[in-house]
């Protein structure tokens, strides 16, 4: 019998390391690795990705990619310390860290800084859809001088959009189930990467303005300069620091904002371990990066300095009817729709967390939720589009908060004293994160009131 009772014993070992792991009750995922993977690569990827070109242009190749490296190290970074904060708890929401390390304080800051940033990312993605798409279908029909056709009122679209294909998404009961229009986000940003790369070996270098086309005057002086590549306006920076260089900083920063999706999904994963989530950040964040730098280099290298703070606008000044940009338009505006569902999930949990916080899940309230949450976003962005430079703030504050602030915050509150003083290395490094938080704060902020104060509107552009 003793062979008998050590396979038990092995057994019961194997399963208690297992317990050891994943101390997790409050949910049995079924998400796949890959499924995961598409889930928060769509959460981070935001319509920031066409102002990067822009941001490349006022930082210059080597200092973009090396600003977006330490921030794609630093994301990283900032989801070790959540997963590890949560691994101790035994818990994977955010607000609940939130509670662990402050109480209620804690519960509610992190709540209302999930609800902002993620209100705030709906109502910019919602204004997307408003302005471009009544504009994609107006070249597409080729239509000069809109007469009043409903089809080409962006209020209309935007609710049309949000009732037909953004609410019976948000109403999914788990986030797991979008991962297939996450990969078509994904698919359909990858369609705008190859075109703006195509784009680049298509168009000449000084590029002829479409209003120029016409007649002899040429934006740059292509007339006098057949050389072309030699021409001082295209020859690409490799580090180019000017007034504009301080905003792409913010931009660049928040490039990378999934935390507020990270512990959804973490509770969905089947198998989860914080390793695996680990890399599951890591391979998402990766290819974002990836994306981003090719979309910024070859957008960049397209116009050099002429690229505009919106890449795609750029394009149209050279041929407003060019299908491939009209089509990568409706691809861009496709992607930015199918990301608004997943940024809705942690807004409805947070509102879950801190007003139902002890109740089950039930279809009536997840259902309610979500459809007051849209249509209060629709209400923003039809009445009150100005109001959106307001959530430029609300970016700048809770963003820092959620990517740098709150996690280190929470990781040093979190993890006890015994496994790691104060004055360990871990946490001294958390404070020093926590720190660098600040610091981005006050640069967005400042700027955006420097913006402001000066009349000029360079900071509204991006995420």
């Amino acid at each position: 019998w003793r062979p008998q009772k050590l396979v038990n014993s092995q057994e019961f070992l194997s399963g208690a390391e297992d317990k050891k792991t994943t101390r997790f009750t409050d949910f049995e995922g079924k998400t796949s690795f890959g499924m995961s993977v598409f889930n928060l690569g769509n959460a981070i990827m935001g319509s920031g990705i066409l102002g990067l070109a822009y941001a490349m242009a006022n930082t210059g190749v080597v200092l973009f990619l090396l600003l977006l490296t330490v921030v794609a190290v630093l994301s990283s970074y900032s989801i070790h310390l959540l997963l590890k904060s949560s691994g101790i708890v035994g818990i994977r929401a955010y607000e609940q860290l939130g509670y662990r390390a402050f109480g209620t304080p804690g519960k509610m800051a992190a709540g209302i800084a999930i609800t902002l940033q993620n209100i705030g990312a709906m109502s910019s993605y919602l204004y997307i859809v408003k302005y471009e798409f009544p504009l994609v279908i107006q070249a597409f029909l080729k239509v000069d001088v809109p007469a009043g056709e409903w089809y080409l009122n962006g209020n209309y679209l935007v609710i049309i959009v949000s009732v037909t294909v953004i609410l019976p998404l948000a109403l999914m009961k788990q986030l797991g189930y979008l991962g297939y229009t996450s990969g078509f986000s994904l698919s359909c940003m990858v369609f705008f990467l190859v075109s703006v790369i195509y784009k680049k070996f298509n168009l000449p270098c000084p590029f002829v303005d479409f209003a120029h086309n016409s007649t002899v005057s040429v934006l740059n002086v292509t007339v006098n300069d057949p050389g072309g590549e030699d021409n001082p306006a295209c020859i690409p920076k490799m580090a180019n620091l000017n007034t504009q260089t301080a905003y792409t900083i913010p931009i660049l920063a928040f490039a990378f904002v999934c935390h507020p999706e990270v512990l959804p999904i973490y509770t969905e994963l089947r198998n989860p371990t914080k390793k695996k989530m680990q890399h599951v950040s890591n391979i998402s964040i990766a290819v974002m990066y990836v994306m981003y730098f090719l979309a910024a280099l070859f957008g960049y290298l397209t116009f050099y300095n002429e690229v505009e703070a919106e890449l795609l606008h750029t394009y149209s000044r050279i041929d407003p009817y060019d299908t491939l940009i009209l089509c990568v338009r409706v691809a861009v505006l496709t992607a930015v729709t199918l990301t608004v569902p997943i940024v809705l999930f942690p807004v409805r949990r947070a509102i879950q967390q801190m007003i139902f916080p002890n109740k089950t899940f039930y279809w009536p309230r997840h259902i309610a939720i979500a459809i007051t949450l849209l249509t209060f976003i629709n209400l923003l962005v039809i009445f009150a589009p100005n109001i959106l430079g307001i959530f430029g703030v609300i970016g700048a504050t809770s963003a820092p908060c959620l990517i740098f602030i709150f996690p280190a915050v929470f990781y040093i509150r979190i993890v006890p004293k015994e496994e790691e003083p104060l004055r360990s290395v871990p946490k001294i490094l958390a404070a020093c994160f926590a720190g660098i938080g600040f610091l981005f704060m006050i640069m967005s902020l400042s700027f955006i009131i420097i913006d402001w104060t000066s009349g000029s509107s360079k900071a509204s552009s991006g995420h």
